[in-house]
């Protein structure tokens, strides 16, 4: 999205963003704009909802932020330890998945298919366990986001390449919880 997101809502610049002042501003912007109403504009009410969905997720949000208020250049971000050691789990857990996935398709018996169900249980409880600690992972860096708002109020420059990081550590928690999820559905069918 090329437009200022926050101002085409009427909202501040903000890392955190109150889910419920979303939706509100979203709906106040939308009243007028929306095609079917007299008046209304297509091409606002598009943008409207292009700007609710680039602010909904934290990680979209901190992306547009960065591009719409610093110069901050792209930069690599390495992963911390504690997201490393999250990291160094999803790989193999999601191989052993695909591993056990080919294993249950070619089970054509009952027998063979019973076999199988004690390792498909380990392999699901371990990917609940997994997609609990990125879930908190998520839920505890979301939680921080608050205080760079009164920096980016301030004009503190220092604070851009610290929300990259941010972003780029909640983009991997959030690509890993896809495919953690990706790989439960996996194992129903």
């Amino acid at each position: 999205m090329s437009a200022d997101a926050f101002a085409l809502l009427g909202l501040s610049p903000s890392a955190a963003l109150n889910e419920e002042l979303l939706q509100s501003a979203y709906l106040n912007a939308t009243r007028s704009a929306h095609p079917d109403q007299y008046g209304g504009d297509a091409t606002l009410s598009a943008d409207l909802n292009a700007a609710l969905e680039t602010l909904k997720s934290p990680v979209t949000r901190l992306k547009h932020l960065i591009e719409q208020h610093s110069d901050t250049p792209w930069r690599a971000v390495p992963l911390d330890a504690a997201l490393m050691s999250l990291f160094e789990k999803v790989g193999p857990l999601l191989q052993s998945v695909q591993v056990f996935l080919k294993k249950k398709q070619t089970a054509t018996t009952a027998l063979s298919k019973a076999l199988l169900a004690g390792e498909e249980m380990r392999l699901r409880e371990a990917l609940e366990e997994l997609g609990s600690q990125i879930e908190n992972a998520w839920l505890q860096m979301e939680s921080q986001l608050g205080p760079y708002d009164a920096r980016i109020a301030s004009g503190d420059e220092h604070v851009w390449p610290e929300l990259q990081a941010v972003q780029a550590r909640l983009a991997y928690l959030s690509k890993w919880r896809a495919q953690i999820r990706e790989a439960l559905l996996g194992l129903m069918l």
